[in-house]
């Protein structure tokens, strides 16, 4: 019998790799396709924070969708790694060093104020159509949430995705953050809350 772990880590791969497979420059076409999705269809509020995220291996490249929303007045933040299960958002700004992360990525310096998201645009490996997501593996985004919520701050979460990363079902766990938004190359998705 597989145990859930094993499970998600299967389902994981093989998202991972129809992801992997999908023609670079489509790819681009695609993340500019979605900037202008979020431009169109996402709220923002002047000086609402917003995180997204540092684009690594073959993820969708955020940083256009993120220019969008700056022009609509947010405040970008990047997640920044503190150690092996934390993760803050530090402010994205003009002239703000980036240093390494770890992971394929990069986000501001320390010198850059650390923000608490009120919109997070949620990296992914795999979702279902209630809005299930599939992370990495290490939980920061959980974690990150769940901090989050904790201070009476839930944010508004959109994942981020090509829609060959849909998988036809996440197991469930108790821990599981639902994400009620998902972004992928053919439109924004709203799922409906868990009753």
């Amino acid at each position: 019998m597989t145990s859930l772990k094993d499970l998600k880590k299967k389902l994981r791969r093989e998202a991972l790799g129809r992801r992997d497979a999908l023609d670079p420059f489509w790819r681009v076409e695609a993340a500019l396709e979605m900037a202008e999705t979020a431009r169109d269809s996402i709220a923002i509020e002047p000086g609402q924070i917003v995180s997204g995220f540092w684009p690594m291996r073959s993820e969708v490249d955020v940083r256009p969708l993120m220019f969008a929303l700056r022009e609509k007045g947010a405040r970008l933040c990047l997640p920044a790694i503190l150690d092996k299960t934390t993760i803050v958002f530090r402010e994205l700004v003009r002239g703000v060093p980036m240093i390494d992360m770890g992971f394929g990525t990069v986000g501001p310096h320390e010198e850059a104020e650390v923000l608490d998201p009120q919109v997070m645009l949620v990296p992914l490996a795999a979702f279902d159509a209630r809005g299930h997501r599939i992370g990495y593996g290490a939980g920061y985004y959980d974690r990150a949430i769940a901090r989050l919520v904790d201070k009476g701050q839930p944010p508004r979460l959109i994942g981020i995705a090509f829609d060959c990363q849909e998988v036809a079902l996440v197991p469930d766990e108790p821990h599981d953050v639902i994400i009620s938004e998902i972004l992928t190359e053919n439109g924004l998705r709203r799922f409906a809350p868990k009753l």
